[in-house]
């Protein structure tokens, strides 16, 4: 027997044959104190910055096959696209070669430090 068709068979029971998975019991809420509480502050980035997106230029570029498959290779490892790798470790390599010269991205963090 599978492992879906036991939790199948534990839910059925669970909820008597019910046609619905989950219990019908509903929870009761008190009045009681809840102890000691902390307000922490918003730490959450606003929806502007979640949207926001470096202006791109496509280019053709022709690499080596063993940076692409390192790259294809340490993307998949860490869930993300091997291009976006690239961008991120170009953009590094330029914002730490021109110090006077703020990249789009530094601006926002400050702008966001300010807030």
């Amino acid at each position: 027997m599978s492992a879906k068709t036991q939790r199948s068979e534990v839910s059925e029971k669970a909820n008597a044959g019910s046609s619905r998975r989950y219990a019908e019991t509903k929870i009761k809420y008190t009045d009681e104190p809840l102890g000691k509480v902390q307000v922490v502050p918003d730490f959450l980035p606003s929806p502007a910055e979640l949207a926001f997106r470096e202006e791109g230029v496509k280019v053709t570029l022709a690499l080596s096959k063993k940076s692409i498959e390192f790259f294809k290779s340490e993307a998949s490892k860490h869930h993300t696209q091997y291009q976006r790798m690239i961008r991120r470790l170009l953009d590094a390599y330029v914002d730490g070669q021109a110090p006077t010269r703020q990249s789009t991205r530094t601006l926002r963090d400050k702008a966001a430090q300010r807030r």
